[in-house]
């Protein structure tokens, strides 16, 4: 069958966006999936070869060779592998089943020398090997494809930051103006938030764990074939090995909940990006930040001027589609029907899809960084636009020397009034302070009136 070509796929994550989702491939694909199985199935045979009770034995020309089915498994290996399960393949009728598929794989790419074909999968459930290659995947696709991608939004807004941090600019409380911040103070906010956020996304794929313990949990048949091997000690030994942390309490089905928790990490980090790709949006609406415009790229399709802050909003819609999956992922992996039921299955081949939006929602977010530049002018006009912003200081200063109706007076002067510098620094003529203090009262402006924030910047958690 011809592969058939981007344009009619089915999904955008393999059409449209496949140029950004393509890094997932070795991770997310189907064909990842049974490479990742095969390798369980290997490693799992060469692990019961090195217990003494059993009769196995696999000398290391014969490991490099099974070991090689995973290592160099590829698209025709793949194709062995579907074959087996929906048409049947040499000696083998179809499965329908993905894992048996795999299986025979094996063992139709055992050594000639090899006869231990009565040993693959040996005592197994098909969830041991699944939980094991769905964890195998995860892992890498989150600290080698969608970490990466977050450490470098947040060394962005870190440069923007440290290089935008005495940039003065009217911030917004309640979509109102509001004591001035600056540009570089906001962007460090998000570049510390995206900090914690990656810390814990790493911690949690740190913590996950798979289980090697049969049908119900209780190594039950293996402890009937071999019932002096200590097989817990075996299974955590095996788990282990394999670079994830060891689950001893399971039904046939490995509970999920460390998945859940790599979900809910990753669901923070993308709340605060799309935190920031409506700030940036609205900075882009506000004219505080300027758009790069792309030589031969249209804005719309019936005006002609315009640059549209299209990142962010592609950003914003896949990281929402991203937390919608991996919302329900979580709730829905948890969760299984008493020792096992199968509707996770097909669940879990969504997982991908939910990193890929997350991929592509960072790739936008970080083109719509590198497209912006602060408007310092606007910002500044838009300050001394509003000198009503000071009053929070004149109050503060007056309430300091003494003044209890300093609140009182400011309100009376601002409040739903238009005023301005001049109507200030007549009431600043009219307080009873003293010469110093009008100075000081007098010398306040909206644009120097931000406080420590260029100091704040300093406060960035960049070691996560």
């Amino acid at each position: 069958m011809t592969e058939r070509p981007a344009v009619q796929a089915v999904s955008p994550l393999d059409g449209r966006y496949a140029r950004y989702t393509g890094p997932l491939v070795p991770y997310a694909s189907e064909q990842a999936l049974m490479r990742a199985r095969v390798r369980v199935e290997v490693e799992y045979l060469i692990a019961l070869a090195d217990i003494e009770a059993t009769s196995l034995s696999i000398d290391t020309d014969q490991r490099d060779t099974l070991r090689a089915l995973y290592t160099e498994f590829d698209e025709d290996d793949a194709a062995i592998v579907k074959q087996l399960e929906t048409e049947g393949y040499g000696e083998y009728a179809a499965t329908n089943h993905d894992v048996k598929a795999v299986e025979y794989f094996v063992r139709e790419g055992m050594p000639e020398d090899l006869d231990a074909g009565q040993w693959i999968h040996f005592g197994l459930t098909s969830e041991d090997v699944n939980n094991l290659a769905y964890r195998l995947l995860v892992k890498p696709a989150v600290t080698d494809v969608l970490l990466p991608e977050l450490r470098e939004i947040r060394d962005t807004l870190t440069e923007m930051a440290r290089e935008f941090r005495d940039v003065p600019m009217l911030a917004r409380t309640h979509g109102q103006p509001a004591t001035p911040t600056t540009f570089g103070k906001e962007m460090a906010v998000y570049a510390s938030r995206l900090g914690r956020a990656i810390a814990r996304i790493d911690r949690a794929a740190e913590e996950l764990s798979g289980k090697l313990a049969g049908a119900s949990g209780t190594y039950a048949a293996h402890d009937a074939a071999y019932p002096d091997v200590d097989w817990p000690a075996f299974g955590k030994s095996f788990v282990t090995d394999l670079g994830l942390a060891h689950e001893p309490l399971t039904t046939q089905v490995n509970p999920c909940d460390d998945l859940q928790g790599v979900f809910d990490a990753l669901r923070g980090a993308n709340n605060v990006l799309l935190d920031l790709d409506v700030d940036a949006w609205l900075y882009v609406s506000d004219r505080y930040l300027g758009q790069e415009a792309v030589e031969g790229e249209t804005g719309s399709s019936t005006m002609p001027h315009k640059v549209n802050p299209i990142d962010f909003e592609n950003s914003e819609g896949n990281l929402s589609k991203a937390n919608s999956d991996l919302v329900f992922l979580g709730d829905y992996i948890t969760k299984s029907r008493l020792q096992r039921d199968l509707s996770d299955s097909t669940i879990k081949r969504n997982i991908g899809a939910a990193f890929a939006h997350c991929l592509v929602g960072y790739s936008k977010c970080q083109n719509g960084l590198a497209k912006v530049v602060p408007n310092e002018q606007v910002m500044r006009e838009d300050l001394e636009a509003t000198p009503e912003i000071i009053g929070e200081a004149v109050q503060t200063i007056l309430r300091r020397e003494g003044h209890t109706d300093a609140y009182e007076r400011v309100k009376a002067l601002t409040r739903g009034q238009d005023v301005t510098i001049e109507d200030f620094h007549e009431l600043f003529g009219e307080l009873d302070v003293s010469d110093s203090v009008r100075e000081e009262l007098q010398a306040l402006t909206p644009a120097g009136y931000v406080g420590v924030a260029d100091d704040l910047v300093d406060d960035i958690r960049v070691d996560e």
